[in-house]
């Protein structure tokens, strides 16, 4: 099989249909959900609850991350997130007069 990842100067990087950072998600993710499950493994959880448990949640992952990239698109999860940090109104506080007040010009 021949993947093509980069297509191109100056285009984001795709694979398989996700594009820019769904792709850091889903890597992480699975490698996440790999290391939890050696960690269990190793602690003596029974096997098949270890096979249940990362092949549970690597599904969820991959599920989650195609559906995270249908629904926002490229950049969309980051102006979700820039929107979250925006602040939805100013509130001034100081009285109207402190605006008002003019200075004359030193020369």
């Amino acid at each position: 099989m021949n993947y093509n990842i980069n297509k191109g100067i100056g285009r984001t990087v795709e694979f398989k249909g996700l594009k820019a950072q769904y792709l850091f998600i889903f890597a992480g993710g699975l490698l996440g959900m790999l290391i939890l499950v050696m960690i269990l493994y190793m602690a003596g959880v029974n096997s098949y609850i270890c096979i249940f448990l990362g092949a549970g949640g690597a599904s969820i992952i991959v599920w989650q991350t195609f559906s995270l990239n249908k629904k926002y698109g490229e950049h969309g999860l980051m102006k979700v997130g820039a929107r979250k940090r925006h602040p939805r109104h100013i509130i001034c506080r100081k009285p109207v007069h402190r605006y008002l007040k003019f200075t004359p010009k030193q020369m």
